[in-house]
């Protein structure tokens, strides 16, 4: 079984290939992925289905700054080739990701990657 921080050198290799299918199986059945600027997502299917739609969104790379693992927590300091700047707190339990929460800002993300800027 993997400890947190090795988990999390995984997940990033496979959110770097854009690969949706791949990086759900790191995630529990009811696990949640909690981005904050958004709705948490709830589930392995659903969190599937946000990565499918986010990566034929945009060309998303995370470069590690960082990642410290204390106890079943790993978290993820990380930037993007556009200067992006985020952090990722992951609770592992088993071997895999029970609850994912993400800090970045959402406004320069779509000006980033020249998406539609909400209305509201």
């Amino acid at each position: 079984m993997m400890k947190p921080k090795e988990l999390i050198i995984k997940w990033v290799d496979i959110f770097n290939a854009g690969n949706a299918d791949k990086i759900a199986e790191l995630y529990h059945d009811d696990a949640i992925n909690h981005q904050v600027a958004n709705e948490p997502i709830i589930g392995r299917d659903s969190i599937n289905d946000m990565f499918k739609n986010e990566f034929a969104r945009a060309k998303m790379v995370c470069i590690v700054e960082n990642i410290f693992e204390d106890g079943d927590w790993a978290i993820l300091e990380w930037k993007d080739p556009l200067g992006l700047r985020g952090c990722g707190f992951f609770h592992v339990v088993e071997g895999r990701i029970k609850l994912q929460r993400g800090y970045w800002d959402k406004l320069s993300f779509l000006r980033q990657h020249q998406l539609p800027i909400p209305d509201k």
